[in-house]
């Protein structure tokens, strides 16, 4: 006899289709709403005690792809108050190599880690570009961007065109925050990422929206954000 647990099991995962069509959209859009509203914009999110200001479920995203990709170099734009640089240089321990450049116009934390280089200036600035690829020449493996400063569709294009050309083949550029242009809560800071990723995918077919890692778990900061660079 099948018991009335397994019954009902069977029953929401005949439904689950429906569901999927009509409901799955508003649903979890009204969550993400709520899950924002309740936790202040992911406002006490620490990592070892400092604060990272990112969506948990995004995070573990990137330390899977982290751990995935093993890169030697992973450059932020958006340094903030550094914990999210202190999160990725944590993920480099525990690979055992490779380090994180990070870029903001102004300093806003005190924090020091040894494989962390801490930039002062403009992220699309032809002086820091010039030395971020400097650097990123140099390097023997994988090179991962991570893209989280200004959201203006604008700047996220001129950041895009800067930074794409330094992601290896076979690693990521994460262009963060999409979800400015997909959320009701965050209209007035519209058009945000979104428009440049679309550009930026129509100029560089070597790029390409990583569709598991954007929705790996239903709801994101980042939709469309993992674009990875075609192996050649």
């Amino acid at each position: 006899m099948v018991s009335k647990a397994l019954y009902a099991s069977r029953i929401s995962w005949l439904l689950y289709p429906i569901y999927e069509r009509t409901l799955a959209g508003p649903v979890r859009r009204l969550f993400f709403a709520d899950l924002i509203r309740h936790t202040n914009y992911f406002h006490d999110i620490r990592w070892l005690g400092n604060q990272v200001f990112q969506n948990v479920l995004d995070l573990w995203t990137v330390a899977d792809t982290v751990a995935t990709v093993e890169p030697e170099l992973i450059i932020e734009s958006g340094t903030y108050q550094g914990g999210s640089a202190l999160f990725y240089a944590s993920l480099l321990d525990l690979l055992g190599h490779g380090h994180v450049i990070t870029i903001d116009i102004e300093k806003l934390h005190d924090h020091e880690h040894p494989r962390v280089e801490f930039w002062l200036g403009d992220s699309t600035s032809e002086d820091v570009v010039g030395r971020a690829r400097t650097v990123a020449q140099r390097q023997t493996g994988p090179v991962m961007v991570i893209l989280d400063s200004n959201h203006a569709t604008a700047h996220v294009k001129r950041e895009m065109d800067a930074y794409g050309p330094l992601v290896t083949p076979g690693s990521y550029m994460l262009v963060q925050d999409g979800v400015i242009d997909t959320l009701g809560i965050f209209r007035n800071q519209r058009p945000g990422p979104l428009p440049a990723i679309r550009d930026f995918l129509r100029q560089h077919r070597d790029f390409e929206v990583d569709g598991e890692r954007c929705g790996r778990f239903l709801i994101t900061h980042h939709p469309s954000g993992w674009l990875r660079r075609r192996a050649r």
